[in-house]
Order: C-alpha cells, then structure tokens, then sequence
C-alpha cells in the first residue's frame, strides 16, 4: 500500500498558495512541491488532494492510504459533502479521481504528524511566480 501525505497551505488568505505531497512505499519516498498561484488556503487544500491523486494515477499506484491534517478536507471526502458551495467542484473532481483507484482511504492526522507535506507546500508558495500575483 502507497501511503501519500498531502497538504495545502498559503501565504494570505487568500495569497500565494502551494501543495506539498509526500508519497511512501515500495521501499522509496516521493516528494513533491507544487506551486498553485493565489487562492484560500481551503482551496490549495483540496488542490493538494487532486494533483496528488492526479500523481498515483499517472504512476499506476491503485491502493492508496491519504493522510491530510485538514480536517475540512478530510470531512468532504467522508461524507462525499462540502458544506461550503464553493468547494463543491473541487470536492467532485478529487473524488472521480479516488474512483479510478482499486481501494483509497484518507485518515486525518495531527499537523504535526504532516511535517514533510507541509514543509513541502510551504516551499512551495515560495516557488510561486510573480506575475502571478496579480
């Protein structure tokens, strides 16, 4: 089983944003930082989840263990529900993606059990390009 660390953060809110995933198994780590321009940090959350998803698809890893500290996040998936509207699409397309693996699961942990994704999402907003803040 791949077990995939993902957080979202932003500098702001909003502001410049970024997700960190951290991916083990099979004996190796994966590490991930990737820029996602401004938005909420709710939003780079739920950015985080999709392009990590995005990740074990193209890698063809199908049992994937999630754990994310947001609880939101986390919430949305169990319940298959966003409460805010405005999550909604990001909620729908994050789970078309976990359908297209053979079995996921998502836990929420304490933040600080995420330390690898959130240093990596804080990287991250750092790597956001300029002309992207407008």
């Amino acid at each position: 089983m791949i077990e995939v660390y993902i957080d979202g953060a932003s500098a702001g809110n909003p502001g410049p944003s970024g997700a960190g995933i951290f991916i083990k198994g099979h004996g190796s780590c994966e590490k991930y930082s990737i820029p996602l321009g401004i938005m909420s940090n709710h939003d780079a959350e739920f950015h985080a989840l999709i392009k990590a998803l995005e990740i074990c698809l193209e890698k063809g890893y199908r049992v994937v263990s999630f754990r994310t500290d947001s609880e939101l996040v986390n919430r949305a998936v169990e319940k298959e529900f966003a409460k805010n509207k405005q999550f909604a699409p990001l909620l729908e397309k994050a789970l078309t993606l976990t359908k297209q693996v053979d079995l996921f699961f998502m836990k929420w942990i304490p933040s600080g059990e995420n330390k690898s994704a959130d240093e990596l999402a804080r990287l991250a907003i750092r790597e956001n390009h300029p002309e992207e803040k407008n």
